[in-house]
């Protein structure tokens, strides 16, 4: 005579039962994430225009002048070919790589500035300039606060 064992395992109900309380924790939580990335790429934007602004007081100091926006920010990473040539430039440039911002376009100089004596700016997450989600030094403090 053949003996019906019942398997141990859960039920569909069991299953979706969980399902269902994995999916409302994630959406409880998935907003706080996303949030904190949108605020972590404004602030990674501030740093780097930060630092390029450093390398730019560096180059200022060796060369009494900020490169020209022609010669744009390649000018930390490589001597400009473009006049005015600096007398005095580092064999291995002021900074090793520009960085991209964190929508992946490159950081822009505009020199002499509009809102400064340089302005370095990222067109921010629409990648549109001159728009008011630019990034630039010239509000970088409202970001990295």
């Amino acid at each position: 005579m053949k003996t019906l064992t019942r398997s141990s395992g859960f039920s569909l109900i069991e299953v979706m039962v969980v399902l269902l309380i994995i999916g409302i924790m994630a959406s409880m939580v998935a907003p706080q994430i996303l949030g904190n990335q949108e605020e972590a790429q404004l602030k990674k934007a501030a740093v780097d225009i930060q630092q390029l602004e450093s390398a730019m007081e560096m180059y200022k100091l060796r060369n009494n002048r900020f490169p020209t926006s022609e010669q744009g920010l390649e000018a930390l990473v490589s001597a400009p070919t473009i006049e005015p040539i600096p007398r005095n430039y580092p064999e291995a440039g002021f900074i090793k790589r520009l960085p991209e911002d964190p929508w992946g376009n490159p950081y822009a100089l505009i020199s002499p500035g509009e809102l400064g004596v340089v302005d370095i700016y990222s067109s921010g997450p629409d990648g549109e300039p001159g728009t008011d989600d630019d990034i630039g030094n010239w509000n970088i403090n409202e970001y990295l606060n």
